[in-house]
């Protein structure tokens, strides 16, 4: 069973990608990449996962989307349930200018037969997708009293807190159940001047650039573990905010 894990630009920017692999009983960090264009990301993940292979997509954008307007039940829910911890998402609607993409990458993903699962069997093999939100699920995994605000702010606090995750990755995901090993496993794309940290912290990032490019494959990895996370204990350990036909998102649970 492979775990990818998707942290899709919206309308603009690359795509942060990463693969785990279920070996041994635990998970194997195999590719982490970073992408611009649907095609080269849809060519990544065909070369990652045979047509027949069992796999979860988990990705972090609205893949579902039907109100016209406003917020989607599963947004709504993130911010009753996490907006005390700063973790409500941003409202998807049918009239934002990302909306066609989003879905319509959901839909790439559903005509390779990877099927929508905010209800399933746990560790039961299959082609699955699932949207997730990494920072509801860094309170729970991490055992936060807020999220780590590594997206804005000045360059110097947000280099402090891409390292502050880094190490909770680290520290953090190798201990749980499902267990992540994380090796050292460069960035597989020449094109891209970033890299996945394994055991180690990488090196502090010392421009926007670099420091996005480390954040999209962080987020990439939190994604890909997240859907192993669902796929492993499923229900019993994990919330499902909203529903299949209004949008869902999975977020982990600890006991």
């Amino acid at each position: 069973m492979k775990f990818i894990g998707i942290d899709l630009g919206w309308s603009s920017g690359a795509s942060g990608l990463c693969c785990l692999n279920w070996e041994n009983n635990q998970l194997q960090l195999i590719e982490c990449d970073r992408l611009l264009a649907t095609n080269e990301i849809l060519g990544w993940l065909d070369r990652q996962i045979s047509p027949t292979e069992p796999a979860i997509i988990a990705v972090d954008a609205p893949t579902i989307i039907t109100n016209p307007t406003g917020m989607r039940l599963a947004d709504k829910l993130t911010h009753k349930h996490f907006g005390r911890y700063h973790a409500g998402c941003y409202p998807a609607n049918l009239s934002r200018p990302f909306a066609q993409k989003t879905v319509e990458f959901g839909l790439s993903l559903e005509s390779r037969g990877f099927v929508h699962a905010p209800i399933m069997e746990s560790q039961k093999l299959g082609r699955y997708q699932i949207e997730v939100f990494p920072h509801p699920a860094t309170i729970n995994l991490f055992n936060l009293d807020r999220i780590i605000k590594y997206k804005k702010g000045k360059m110097a606090e947000r280099q402090q807190e891409l390292m502050k995750l880094c190490q909770y990755i680290i520290d953090i995901l190798p201990s749980l159940e499902p267990s992540l090993n994380l090796g050292d496993i460069p960035n597989q794309n020449p094109r891209s001047s970033a890299f996945i940290c394994g055991s180690n912290l990488p090196a502090i990032p010392t421009s926007t650039a670099t420091l996005k490019a480390l954040e999209d494959q962080l987020d990439a990895l939190l994604c890909a573990y997240i859907g192993a996370y669902w796929w492993y204990w499923g229900i019993e350990r994990n919330l499902v905010l909203g529903d299949r036909t209004t949008g869902y998102i999975v977020i982990p649970q600890l006991p």
